[in-house]
């Protein structure tokens, strides 16, 4: 995984913060200075941070768990539905469906809703509604796949949340924070970071700094991805190799039984014989 550079984050813009007057002073552990009334972001502090969310996050990816990409301004949208799309991870660009963390299982059942609307259009269902229903299902899996389409594959709750902009995604956060859910969040100067668990000190509103971050944190968690692969390859190997290191086994002890049950058959017919001999005297 290629590290983030300085240099990368200070030309994709990453170092500059809001204006001082909006500033949060809980960021001030993460701010280097101020100059022309705007705060200047710490990037070494940047780097370390990012360092350290995408080691969590790549432990997550690896144990086969999903992380929830969260992104609704317009400059993160496509970005994060790029990235999440390439490691295959659930992620939410439209408006935040209230409730969709704290309120899962009626957000799972408007997603089930939007797959049977999928089987009618296969089956053959949907032909034979009117020209009106038919509009008026069109219409509502067009809304349900704008909203929940990029969390079909989401069958339970996320292991972990990756926000861009906390404060424009407060509601995410604060449905993550209830149920105990690790929020990882790219944190601009304005923003509280007490309720993010990995901050990420970063210009939130740079495109060009979101996509240098969430390609870092994605490589992470591909790398996790991949080994979770290899894991489970050498464990069906290792299961195959034993199965066949069993096999032999198997045979030893069959031949051995084998041998067992021949001598106490053979011990049984010579019992047999003497007592059948011995009887025989006693009668004559």
């Amino acid at each position: 995984m290629a590290k983030l550079e300085f240099d990368q984050l200070l030309e994709a813009g990453a170092h500059f913060g809001h204006l001082k007057r909006k500033w949060n002073p809980a960021m001030a552990p993460y701010i280097f200075m101020e100059r022309n009334g705007i705060h200047i972001i710490d990037l070494y502090k940047t780097i370390a941070k990012a360092e350290e969310a995408a080691a969590a996050l790549k432990q997550i990816a690896k144990s086969g768990k999903k992380i929830l990409f969260v992104a609704t301004k317009k400059q993160a949208k496509a970005v994060v539905e790029e990235k999440a799309k390439i490691i295959n991870m659930p992620y939410v660009i439209e408006r935040w469906p209230g409730g969709m963390l704290t309120n899962f299982p009626t957000i799972r059942k408007a997603v089930k809703k939007m797959s049977n609307i999928d089987r009618m259009m296969k089956d053959g269902t949907f032909d034979t509604l009117s020209k009106r229903e038919k509009l008026q299902v069109t219409r509502q899996r067009a809304k349900l796949e704008k909203m929940l389409g990029s969390i079909q594959d989401l069958t339970r709750l996320p292991a972990a949340l990756f926000v861009v902009d906390v404060m424009k995604e407060r509601i995410a956060v604060k449905e993550a924070n209830r149920l105990g859910i690790p929020v990882f969040g790219i944190v601009d100067t304005n923003s509280d970071p007490s309720e993010v668990d990995f901050v990420i000190p970063a210009n939130d509103d740079a495109s060009k700094a979101i996509d240098l971050i969430l390609g870092y944190i994605c490589d992470a968690i591909k790398e996790g991805l991949e080994e979770r692969k290899i894991e489970k390859a050498d464990a069906a190997a290792a299961e195959e190799q034993d199965e066949e290191n069993a096999a032999p086994r198997r045979e030893r002890k069959s031949k051995v039984a084998k041998k067992e049950r021949i001598k106490k058959e053979d011990k049984d017919a010579i019992n047999a014989s003497v007592v059948s001999k011995f009887a025989k005297d006693e009668e004559e």
